[in-house]
């Protein structure tokens, strides 16, 4: 049996039986987790496959092989929809009157919000004929706008395990598919809203999405996507709008559809499209490569924090700091403290996450003393941390700015710079870019060696690194250090600004960008390479007129000149 890479052996299966009869007395998800951590069982992103796991347990329990504490039957509570995904459109029901949506108007593609995924939800529960319940494994949810007027939503998850014209078309076998599979995704969901009537939408959306698919892919689970696949039903729809995109037709389904983990045969074959989002995809798919194996980080390698020496409480402590920090969320409704939700963020960030699931499941996998430590809420006698719908309402609400200069100034605090090499360098923020504004652009100090970020400072769209360093570096101690810097920063006001006001060294690149002091230090290697040259010489040759001391075999013949 295939599960996240690994191959489950007789062996494994002993160690799984082993696990759900040892704790019984805890939810299948706690097991689940547990199973996870056992295996090293890790996603790109550094949150564990949970659900995929759970899954996994209920088929062995079918097939008999183990058998797993009782279902819980969880309280359902009724969550109230959201009138407006989009101001003047109405979830419970059509809009009253036709919109005037102007076709002219700019198309935006995005991911949606945290707090639009109720509406998007309902969306497709009442206008597309699948509906919508769950989605399980890795997923992106993208709502389409023109201008302001909304028109479409799209759904893009995790692949279908068995699909015959799609690997036939890359090549796979059963062990190529096992591995390659993660970097397939498949649109489950694509509705145009029954009141929109725009020529080529439905193309335009598509060529659209899949253009920032893979990067965005990349940003939230930590690898990219290959080739996406999608099932048209062919007794309601043609796939037009998927071959006037490009995608490539490969033939039909069988005719079978999944439903947990059993197959049924419904007798209704669908069409069977394909998009590759790199030109060589297929050999890609196929690659023996360790590079292209789904991530699985051994729990023995993984990186460890100990939050025991981290200077959290105190005079200079992080929480000290944290507690100036403004609380974005409403009051009603708060169970943790807003600096308790950024400290457990911040030691899970230290500790490898990579997600807000990561955060979340590094924080429940700490002991109590340590929750203890990192002032998690008190309830029932334990300490219960926060949890990954808290965790992201409050890290995608913070002022990021204002979280930004209180770490780095508890960092400064902690890192002294005296004597240290300080790197001045630019990089683009992965995945934020969208089709309304340029992806964030950051120069930030860093430590060498440590790779300690001191301060960072967003570039303005309109304007280069070069107008930022004042502002980034004004907040900073850095006398006595040596500042490196690339091509671009290498301008003669800096120099002096780091010099004179700072009173700091600088060591600066010099390309070609800059002809005129590039020749200047060549011209000054090439005379000091010259005059050392004439030094040698002079060592070697005495000056004309002067006599060389007498040597021994000179038959009495007296001193010799020049």
């Amino acid at each position: 049996m295939q599960f996240a890479g690994s191959t489950l052996g007789p062996h494994d299966l002993d160690r799984l039986r082993r696990l759900a009869r040892d704790h019984r007395a805890e939810t299948r998800l706690d097991l689940a987790r547990r199973a996870c951590k056992l295996f090293g069982w890790v996603r790109p992103n550094g949150a564990f496959p949970e659900r995929s796991c759970l899954n996994l347990l209920v088929r062995l329990e079918r097939e008999g092989v183990l058998e797993l504490p009782p279902a819980r039957a969880r309280a359902r509570r009724q969550r109230a929809l959201p009138k407006l995904l989009q101001p003047g459109f109405l979830v419970e029901q059509a809009p009253a009157y036709v919109p005037r949506i102007d076709p002219a108007a700019p198309l935006e593609v995005r991911l949606i919000r945290e707090e639009e995924r109720a509406g998007w939800q309902a969306y497709l529960v009442r206008y597309h004929y699948l509906g919508f319940r769950s989605v399980v494994g890795e997923s992106l949810k993208y709502a389409a706008f023109l201008g302001d007027d909304l028109v479409a939503l799209l759904l893009f998850g995790a692949a279908t395990l068995y699909n015959e014209p799609r690997d036939r078309y890359i090549g796979w076998g059963d062990t190529a598919r096992v591995r390659g599979l993660p970097f397939v995704a498949n649109n489950a969901r694509f509705l145009i809203l029954p009141w929109v009537k725009v020529p080529h939408l439905a193309s335009r959306v598509l060529a659209r999405t899949l253009r920032r698919l893979s990067a965005d892919w990349q940003a939230v689970y930590g690898h990219p996507v290959r080739l996406v696949e999608t099932f048209v039903d062919k007794a309601r729809f043609k796939g037009t709008c998927y071959r006037a995109s490009n995608w490539r037709y490969l033939g039909d389904s069988k005719g079978y559809s999944r439903s947990g983990t059993q197959y049924w045969e419904h007798g209704q074959p669908k069409a069977v499209f394909v998009y590759p989002l790199h030109r060589r995809a297929q050999a890609l798919l196929c690659a023996a490569e360790e590079r292209w194996k789904p991530a699985v980080v051994k729990r023995a390698g993984k990186k460890i924090l100990d939050v025991e020496k981290l200077p959290l409480d105190g005079a200079g402590g992080l929480f000290e700091v944290l507690q100036g920090v403004t609380d974005v969320r409403k009051r009603k409704g708060r169970r943790h403290r807003i600096e308790s939700v950024l400290a457990v963020s911040s030691c899970a960030v230290l500790a490898g996450a990579k997600s807000f699931e990561a955060i979340a499941q590094w924080a429940a996998d700490q002991s109590d003393e340590i929750r203890a430590r990192l002032r998690c809420r008190l309830h029932g006698g334990r300490r219960v941390p926060p949890s990954e719908p808290t965790v992201r309402r409050v890290l995608r609400k913070i002022d990021a700015r204002e979280i930004d200069e209180k770490l780095s100034g508890w960092l400064a605090r902690w890192t002294p710079l005296a004597g240290e090499a300080l790197a001045m360098d630019g990089k683009t923020l992965r995945g934020s870019a969208d089709d309304q504004e340029r992806a964030v652009h950051l120069l930030a100090a860093v430590v060498h060696g440590q790779g300690v970020v001191m301060a960072q400072e967003r570039v303005p769209g309109k304007t280069n690194e070069i107008t930022c360093v004042r502002p980034l570096l004004d907040k900073l101690d850095i006398s006595g250090t040596v500042v490196t810097a690339d091509a671009l920063l290498t301008q003669a006001d800096i120099a002096r600004y780091l010099v004179e006001e700072k009173g700091a060294d600088y060591v600066f690149t010099v390309k070609d960008n800059q002809p005129t002091i590039r020749q200047d230090i060549a011209d000054l290697f090439t005379m000091k390479k010259e005059e050392a040259r004439r030094l040698q010489r002079a060592r070697r040759e005495p000056p004309a007129g002067e006599a060389f001391p007498p040597s021994a075999p000179d038959g009495g013949k007296g001193p010799r000149t020049a």
